[in-house]
C-alpha cells in the first residue's frame, strides 16, 4: 500500500522510499526513514497536501510525494 492511499486516522510503517534520490534526501531529512511509525492526521480540503504524524512532528506532504512511500498498515 501506498501512503497517499491511506485514510485519515489511518496508522502505518514505512517500508520502503521511491523516487529519485533528491526527493529520497528530503523525505529522510524530514524523518520518514523506512521502519517508522506514521499517523494520517487530516488532509487538506482539496485532499493535497496532507498532514502526518512521525515521531511526534507534525509534517505535510503532498500527495504525489506520498505515493512513493511503500508503507505496512
Amino acid at each position: 500500500m501506498r501512503l497517499s492511499q491511506m485514510r485519515e486516522g489511518q496508522t502505518g510503517r514505512i517500508q520502503r522510499i521511491g523516487g529519485n534520490s533528491r526527493l529520497r534526501r528530503r523525505m529522510l531529512e524530514m524523518g520518514l526513514t523506512p521502519g517508522s511509525e506514521v499517523h494520517i492526521e487530516k488532509y487538506a480540503p482539496l485532499r493535497d497536501p496532507m498532514e502526518l504524524v512521525i515521531r511526534g512532528f507534525h509534517v505535510s506532504l503532498r500527495v504525489e510525494e506520498a505515493a512513493e512511500i511503500e508503507m505496512e498498515p
